[in-house]
Formats: C-alpha cells, structure tokens, sequence
C-alpha cells in the first residue's frame, strides 16, 4: 500500500511539472493526489507497520501492535494535526494577500514606484534584491515575496521581464529568510523546537545567506534579460485616479505585516492570529478612507451587493488568488500523508546510516555535511517543512548544535532550487503563472550555485564559533 501511495504522489508530482503540456491546472492533481493518499491510508490503516507522530516528531511506539480502532484513531488525530498546520498557513496567507491587494485599491504600491527613480534594468535587480533578503528576515519570506511581486506588477508590464525578476525575488526571499527565526517557516520550527536561538542563528547564517543571495545576483545582472533599460509602457488607470491615502494605506498595511513578529513574539500565539489582527486594522482605516458602509453579516442581498461593488475590502478579497490557496493545500497535505507513514523520516535515517562518511562530519557528531546538503537539495524536490520534522526526531544535538543551524541553512535556501520546493515559489508560480520547466531551465542552476557557495561559507563560519 506505501508503494501505491508513493506512485500516486509521482504521478501527482509529475501532473503539476507538466500542467501547461497537458492543459490541467495545477491544483487539480495535486488536490486528487492528496485526497486519493489519505483515501489508501484509511482503507490500508490495518497494512502499516509504523506511523509518524508530527506531535512528538517521531515514531509511534508499538503501532504495529494496535487495533483497528486506535489505527484510525490516530489517523484521524494526524489529519486533524495537518489540517490545522496547513490552514495556520493558509490563513496566514490569506491575510498577507488581502491587505496586499487593500494596498493596491489605493494605489500605495505607487508610493514605493515612486522612491524607484533608475530605469537601468540592473540597479532595479538589485534594489528587489536586497528588498526581498531584508523584507523576507523582517516578514518572512512568503509574505516578502507577495508584496515585492505586487510592485513589480505596477513597475514592469512586461511578463517575460517580469519573471526573470521574480525568479530572482524567490531566491533572495529564501536567503533572507534562513537566518531570521521568522523568516521561514522551517527557521520558526527549530526556533519553536529550542533547536537554535536568535543570535547565534544569525551569527551562523547571516554571511552564509548574503553569500547565497548575493552570488546569483552577480551572475544575473551580466545576463541579457537585465541588460539595458525599462521602458516606461505601464499606463495609469485613468478610471481611477490616485488616492491622497495612498501613501498612508501603504505604510499603514506594510507596518500591520511587520506587527505580526511582534505580536507572535508578545502573546505566544500562531503568526495566523497577528495577521489577522493586522488586517483588521488596516481594513478599518480602509473603509473609513473609501467612505463606504457595507452590511458584514451580507443578510441584505440587494443592500450587501451594493456594498460589496464599493467595499475596498470586498473588492480585494474577491481578487485574492484561490487557485493558489487551492493548490498550498494540496500539496501540504498530499506530503502530510507520506510524513505520516513514516517514509520521509526513513528516507532520512536511510541517508544518515548509509552516507554518514562521505562527508565531513560535523564536529565527530556522526552527521555528514553530504548528508544535511540532499536535506536541502531534498527540500526543493519535495518540502522543507517534513524534512526538518523528520529532522527534529532523528537528531537529539542540544540547542544552537551547528547541526541545527546547517539544516536551517539548507532547508530555508535549497527550496529555492525548484519552484514548488518553498511557499515563496509556490506563491510566485501562481501570482505570475510560471511554468515549471521555464524555472527549472532559467533560474534552478542560479539558485543551486548560491546554495553551494551558501554551504561553503557556512563550513568555514561554524569553525569562528
């Protein structure tokens, strides 16, 4: 039955690599996909002979040994576990994506436009470059790479230009993100976990990340794609002319995304419940500035469609991106069902018992660097976030190990390598419709340099400290 579930998740995979080959979105395999792998597991509970608890990162003791009864009992509490953890996401997600899209009903976006004042393709790169490593540290990497692709959408109108630069942004966003405990959401886990801290994930990581970041970027900016000059072909919506709140929408909504690290760090809550705070407030200045009155309970048809067409809060909902929020589900929970039975964590003990030397250990601990560089060559094929679980339960170093900040380094950038291996891509490929193989062929090679040099220098920092 693990084989069948297995084969189902190659099949899926391969669908969302060719989507534009066979005409199918996305999200539709990976949404069968992960309803057909937890239809088998249901049917096939009685088969498995082990079972990854995501609550303890380990395995279950004595699953073999149980009833039907207490099998599907914690079949159902590992779904029920999963589909929270995704949804905390999503949410998440949902809220970024809206103030976003408030931003941009008032035209804020124009704001930073304007600060832009070079039309040299190269110092454009650049300035999206370092906005995305630190943006990504502050807000996190996902959240980073929404707002900068929003200006990019305002800045450049042509597509083919356009997604050179975010393929870039993904990469840069990931860096940045590796060395902040919220800059990722694998960094938050072994931040949450006590596996590293604040300072030392910073003394570790930063030069390591800036070097990742910063070594794509060179090689970028000799590239044809950011030779020469943009030209100025992005008409103003005449319809709708600029907003005197724009400015204040902008500071106000970027300062609501960068509150949400606080207000995790203060009240202990998920990021989810920040972000939603933020978007209350900012939706709050929002209706007051459009001066518009709108029935939130929607039991009024005529009175809530009126209000709906003049809502700004309405308005960007409605042109928030489902099919996106369709497929993070998806493939979250389609590699949820693989984590569960285990085969992620064996796929890992596999790599530490077989290839613990060749490469250097770290530190005598038995752990070949060999073996924590396809962790994050492993990330981009498949997620970063199982990986690192099943990381949390193989390895037992005390807080700030090397170890711990080597996985958060490889884990955080090696996504950057395929575009569905991180959210930051996952959310780039649907805000830009990016097509797998174009990345893969363009922007994979640019990222797997950075990574290596990322590693490199990461080799040499571990020894200062």
């Amino acid at each position: 039955m693990e084989t069948i579930i297995v084969i189902v998740f190659v099949l899926g995979y391969l669908a969302i690599t060719v989507e534009h080959s066979i005409k199918i979105d996305k999200l539709i395999p990976a949404l069968v996909m992960m309803a057909i792998s937890w239809a088998l597991i249901s049917l096939g509970i009685d088969s498995f002979s082990q079972w990854f608890d995501s609550g303890s990162h380990g395995l279950v003791d004595g699953f073999d040994s149980l009833g039907h009864e207490d099998k599907m009992h914690w079949m159902e509490e590992t779904l029920l576990h999963h589909l929270g953890k995704t949804a905390e996401i999503l949410v998440f997600l949902l809220g970024a994506m809206t103030i976003v899209e408030i931003i941009d009903y008032f035209d804020g976006f124009s704001t930073i436009k304007g600060f832009i004042k070079t039309k040299s393709k190269k110092r454009i790169l650049w300035i999206f470059g370092f906005l995305a490593f630190f943006l990504s540290a502050i807000i996190d990497n996902l959240t980073a790479t929404i707002v900068l692709i929003s200006i990019l959408q305002k800045l450049i109108s042509d597509r083919s230009v356009r997604i050179w630069y975010a393929g870039l942004i993904i990469i840069a966003a990931n860096a940045g993100g590796a060395w902040s405990p919220i800059g990722d959401v694998t960094t938050t886990m072994l931040w949450i976990g006590k596996k590293v801290s604040t300072g030392y994930l910073f003394l570790y990581l930063f030069v390591p990340s800036l070097l990742c970041m910063l070594v794509p970027f060179l090689v970028a900016s000799f590239m044809k794609p950011f030779q020469g000059d943009l030209i100025e072909d992005i008409e103003e919506d005449k319809d709708r002319p600029k907003s005197r709140f724009s400015s204040t929408m902008l500071y106000l909504g970027l300062g609501g995304i960068v509150s949400v690290p606080i207000f995790k760090t203060v009240t202990h809550l998920p990021p989810y419940v920040g972000m939603m705070l933020a978007l209350g407030v900012v939706a709050i200045f929002a209706e007051i500035y459009s001066n518009s009155k709108f029935s939130i309970s929607g039991t009024d048809t005529e009175e809530s469609d009126e209000h709906a067409h003049h809502s700004p809060v309405h308005h960007s909902l409605s042109k928030i991106e489902l099919p996106s929020i369709l497929f993070f589900l998806g493939i979250l929970m389609a590699v949820a069902a693989l984590e569960s039975l285990g085969i992620l964590f064996g796929f890992a003990a596999t790599l530490q018992e077989t290839m613990p030397m060749l490469g250097t250990e770290l530190h005598g601990e038995g752990v070949s660097d060999l073996v924590v560089l396809l962790l994050g060559v492993g990330s981009a094929v498949i997620d970063n976030v199982p990986l690192v679980a099943a990381s949390l339960g193989m390895f037992s170093e005390p807080i700030d190990n090397e170890l711990w900040h080597f996985i958060a380094y490889s884990a955080g950038t090696g996504g950057s390598m395929l575009i569905i291996g991180s959210a930051a891509g996952v959310v780039a490929m649907g805000m830009e419709k990016i097509d797998f193989f174009w990345y893969l062929k363009k922007i994979s090679w640019l990222a797997f340099i950075g990574f290596i040099v990322g590693a490199i220098a990461f080799m040499f920092t571990r020894t200062l400290f």
